[in-house]
């Protein structure tokens, strides 16, 4: 029996047969046999067509199955076959003669895929995988090979999926994923959330030989999976499983229910979202609201600035959908390791110090003031707040209500319906801690962004995997940041949250309750572990103002 470790993208458990797929060998195709120059230019030219019907087909699939926002990738997988660097740098290879068509897209695309990986924006970094994923489509189409397909249970063993892979399998086939590679936010573990297949990336897998066909126990509960497993084990995980579905059944059970400790303390249990898509979740789970709403997916995934209209549109959808409930917009926060290449940006030794999220949104007023007339305009279809990344000082806040007033004046002037929203700081460094006293008496509330709160406070580059030893989320000197930060809020009569990676770490959830911190904002899949933890919490809230 081999038993190895993995990190957890989708909770679960699943016993089956392993379907091990081998990824395809870099800028090789199946054939290197060729033709001829013009008959070459018409094998890729079919690839090409056969490429965007297929994509098609996966993007109509994916929009059926998984919604707007999952179909997207094909769409934009689409969009990169119609690009003259991808395109026609496959055709000008033909032409310099002696290669072949499958054989050309191949090596254009790893050569663009390795420009993306030298990226320092994960994003970017990202889309690699996508270029891959595109031009072996192109390959295989122009050779006319057919695609992997499963038609039994079972679970996928992989160095990684493309986004293709993962929509084009059979759903009731796939048990479970075990992957090599990928990351968090990586398409195949967005995908695997979305579909609720229970999967694990990171994975310790065998460096030689195969898990094809041997029995696979996977329990992404707790991290861990069983190649050839005993029976016992067997047994253990289809428990695991059982325990696992009955436990949902349990949570689900909790929707409708208010977030109150068994002492009286109201704790809001809301959801971080990147896109309007991701409501359907945010619903699903029956949170109390979106403590964070990132605005920046408007700007990341484009090659302009976007227009009011657009981000007006995004917005109210989102609010509308949530009717009633709070949604909290982030402003900008574009910058350090989130590049959109048009901003043109100048390259920083350090950009995580440098120009990012509301200096740029101070140094570009025009981009701010676009961005906060969506917002305002949106707030007359809901219940909208915004709030302001990367606050160091009341200076920079005086600066942002200087502008918000602009826009009001604009708006009336236009007689434009709008609202003027509720406003909010990230406290997401040092400064802004220190002085959060003064900043309270600017906003009507804090919300905190615990990842760059622990960087800038540890001088941990988050960004850094080399430094996983130093990294400790429980620092000491972070919470007793949250310490002062909930008592400044408290004391000058306006509410605090987390919306950062700690608010979903249910270990402290009592000490937030402790500290009298009023709102937790998490991922919609933990909405309703963290409410059962709020609902059955013996901890008792020590700050005399809240509830009060």
């Amino acid at each position: 029996m081999i038993s190895a470790k993995g990190r957890i993208a989708c909770q679960g458990a699943a016993c089956a047969k392993a379907f091990e797929i081998k990824a395809p060998q870099k800028a090789q195709s199946t054939s290197d046999a060729y033709l001829s120059v013009d008959e070459e230019l018409e094998r890729l030219e079919n690839g090409l067509a056969r490429a965007k019907e297929e994509l098609e087909a996966l993007y109509q699939k994916a929009l059926t199955d998984l919604g707007e926002e999952q179909a997207q990738i094909f769409e934009m997988q689409g969009m990169m076959l119609d690009d003259p660097d991808l395109a026609d740098g496959m055709r000008d290879l033909v032409k310099k003669g002696a290669i072949s068509a499958s054989k050309a897209a191949l090596l254009v695309g790893e050569e663009q895929a390795r420009a993306f990986e030298a990226l320092d924006d994960p994003y970017m970094k990202e889309r690699a995988l996508d270029v891959r994923d595109v031009s072996q489509r192109v390959s295989r189409a122009v050779e006319g090979a057919s695609n992997v397909t499963i038609s039994e249970p079972c679970i996928i063993v992989a160095d990684d999926l493309t986004p293709s892979q993962t929509v084009a399998f059979d759903r009731k086939f796939i048990l479970g994923m075990i992957l090599r590679h990928g990351a968090m936010n990586s398409h195949a573990a967005i995908l695997a959330r979305t579909m609720n297949i229970p999967t694990l990336i990171g994975a310790q897998l065998p460096e030689s030989g195969t898990l094809d066909g041997k029995m696979i126990a996977l329990d992404a509960v707790h991290g861990v999976f069983y190649a050839e497993p005993t029976d016992e084990i067997i047994s253990e995980v289809q428990t695991l499983k059982d325990n696992f579905h009955v436990r949902r059944l349990r949570l689900l059970g909790l929707r409708g229910k208010a977030s109150i400790t068994p002492q009286g303390h109201v704790i809001k249990t809301y959801a971080n979202i990147g896109r309007p898509d991701d409501v359907e979740m945010v619903l699903e789970n029956d949170a109390e609201g979106i403590g964070l709403f990132r605005s920046e997916f408007l700007f990341l995934e484009r090659d302009d600035f976007p227009s009011e209209n657009e981000q007006y549109k995004a917005y109210s959808k989102v609010a509308q959908a949530l009717n009633g409930k709070l949604v909290v917009i982030r402003t900008l926060d574009i910058g350090a390791d989130k590049q959109a290449h048009y901003f043109n940006l100048p390259h920083e030794e350090n950009p995580a110090l440098g120009m990012r999220a509301i200096r740029i949104c101070l140094t570009r007023p025009q981009i701010f003031k676009t961005q906060l007339r969506a917002i305002f305009r949106a707030s007359a279809c809901g219940n909208v707040a915004m709030m302001f990344p990367m606050i160091t000082c009341p200076e920079e806040v005086l600066d942002c209500l200087k502008i918000c007033d602009e826009v009001e004046e604009e708006l009336k002037a236009q007689n434009i319906a709008y609202k003027r929203p509720q406003i909010g700081i990230m406290i997401e460094t040092p400064a802004a801690v220190l002085l959060a006293s003064e900043l309270a008496k600017l906003v009507d509330f804090f919300s905190v962004g615990t990842n760059d709160l622990l960087q800038y406070t540890a001088a941990l580059d988050r960004q850094n995997q080399d430094l996983g030893k130093f990294y400790n989320p429980h620092h000491k000197a972070l919470l007793k940041s949250l310490e002062i930060i909930v008592k400044a809020a408290h004391d000058n009569g306006i509410w605090a949250g987390i919306c950062g990676e700690l608010g979903g770490d249910l270990s402290l959830t009592d000490y937030f309750i402790e500290l009298g911190f009023d709102e937790l904002s998490v991922t919609p899949g933990l909405i309703l572990e963290l409410r059962e933890k709020i609902l059955l919490s013996k901890a008792i809230c020590q700050n005399p103002l809240v509830n009060k």
